[in-house]
């Protein structure tokens, strides 16, 4: 039966104590699931959504994090805004203007309406 020392750090056959390199391997080997399992696939969802913005064009229909669908008819790249026309109606056009980072994604417009 091994018993620990008083300080809660277990001693080794000989007496010694262990490498410092044994005692934060754990904390590595965290660090680097932490990076691979949360932080890696966030940057790459974050340049895929930086690439997708940027690609945006005049008559592209976009919904917003908000869950608003519109058309782009407009930027303005100084205030890094996109002005969007909501609605369908022929008599009244709404437009409404957004950051561009609030654009969630493109709606694909090749189905049937």
């Amino acid at each position: 039966m091994i018993f620990w020392p008083a300080m809660g750090t277990p001693a080794s056959k000989d007496g010694s104590q262990p490498s410092a390199l044994v005692t934060f391997l754990p904390f590595v080997l965290m660090i680097v699931v932490v990076w691979f399992l949360l932080i890696r696939p966030q940057r790459k969802r974050q340049k895929e959504h930086q690439s997708m913005v940027a690609q945006l064009t005049k008559g592209d229909r976009v919904v917003t994090n908000s869950g608003m669908l519109g058309t782009i008819v407009g930027f303005n790249d100084r205030d890094n805004t996109v002005t969007l026309r909501v609605g369908d109606d022929a008599r009244s056009e709404t437009k409404i203007e957004f950051l561009k980072s609030s654009i969630a994604g493109k709606i694909d417009t090749s189905g049937t309406k």
